[in-house]
């Protein structure tokens, strides 16, 4: 088979802080790692793009290649992710993961929490601030983040405030450094799974993943920051270690599994993603839910899959099948039978 992986290539940030380039370049590892698990067995291209993705596309026939869709945005723009995904579409590529509507969907987490909420799936209370002096009735303490990023971005160990000043300090910050409205969200003082998931009408969750933050004594910062997620030399990564499988009761992990899958379903999600989770008082709430999220070899989508007995090379081929099983694409099919592919129960909400 002839497999076209695309990554976007960034450079430099266009808004937010200048660490915030550590997350956007580590797609570039996935793409690489994804390229070595393809190769044995199918025909690879490997390539960077930056704005002119039609360029890039012109020289690959739709109708010969598939593409391994790993652009999480256009150039140094996040926000193109979802056009990246229309473009593909439009010219009839065959490509793995999400469409372009459930990543423009997901992107926005407003949007996003409204369906999960008109499909009576849990979430936090929020609230969306576009205007620093808009009345703010979230009950403290919150947590403040962007409403249209990803990977942690704008969250530090400041992001969850108590007092009515502090939030309005950081709302400020969320509007000015990262140019975009801030979502204001109820804290959730609980346990935080998360849950990778993958599968087209049936999806199938893979084993769950805890964070555990038993070594952070301040309950207010017991949360998975930008630091925690990307800078390994510092305390926020070593106090947030993950654990996979998760040490849960069998109820508690059927209902997270199940509002998982529901949430999932809700949103649209194709191919593979990932549910982040934190449970209070018995009850799964849904913070985010990151389609297409990073498949790097050290990132938690892999660790899970290798709790399920599935090698990098199988899981990435997996994620290949299921491209083609979503379009009923007979040269992909084929090209993959035999491949062996192990998935959990389906747990219901």
């Amino acid at each position: 088979m002839k497999v076209l992986i695309l990554y976007n290539q960034v450079d430099s940030v266009a808004k937010g802080e200048a660490r915030d380039l550590i997350s956007a370049q580590g797609v570039t590892l996935a793409a690489r790692a994804v390229e070595e698990a393809l190769r044995p067995k199918h025909e690879v291209v490997c390539l960077p793009v930056s704005f002119d993705l039609l360029g890039v596309l012109s020289h690959y026939d739709p109708s010969e290649w598939v593409v391994f869709n790993l652009l999480e945005g256009l150039g140094n723009r996040p926000d193109l992710e979802p056009e990246a995904a229309a473009i593909l579409e439009k010219l009839g590529y065959r490509y793995t993961g999400s469409p372009s509507e459930t990543l423009a969907l997901c992107l926005d987490k407003l949007r996003a929490k409204r369906v999960l909420e008109s499909n009576g799936i849990p979430t936090p209370v929020y609230q969306l601030c576009d205007d620093r002096k808009m009345k703010l009735s979230i009950p403290l303490p919150a947590i403040v983040k962007p409403v249209a990023e990803d990977a942690s971005l704008g969250i530090d160990s400041e992001a969850v405030v108590t007092t009515n000043e502090r939030l309005r300090q950081r709302v400020e910050y969320i509007l000015d450094t990262y140019r975009e409205p801030a979502l204001v969200e109820e804290f959730i003082d609980g346990r935080e799974f998360n849950v990778a998931l993958w599968g087209n009408d049936r999806p199938e969750c893979l084993p769950l993943a805890e964070i555990d933050y038993s070594g952070i004594a301040d309950p207010l910062r017991r949360i998975c920051s930008y630091a925690a997620k990307w800078e390994p030399d510092g305390d926020e990564y070593r106090l947030t270690p993950v654990i996979c499988p998760a040490e849960v009761d069998g109820h508690l992990a059927e209902r997270i599994q199940g509002v998982a899958i529901a949430a999932y379903e809700a949103l649209g999600c194709r191919g593979y993603a990932r549910v982040d989770m934190r449970v209070w008082d018995g009850r799964p709430y849904v913070l985010e839910v990151n389609p297409n999220p990073d498949i790097s070899p050290d990132a938690g989508f892999a660790r899970a899959a290798l709790v399920a007995e599935h090698s990098y090379p199988e899981m990435v081929e997996r994620i290949l099948y299921l491209a083609g099983e979503r379009l009923s694409s007979s040269a992909i099919l084929p090209a993959l039978k035999g491949t062996k592919f192990m998935v959990a129960s389906r747990p219901r909400p």
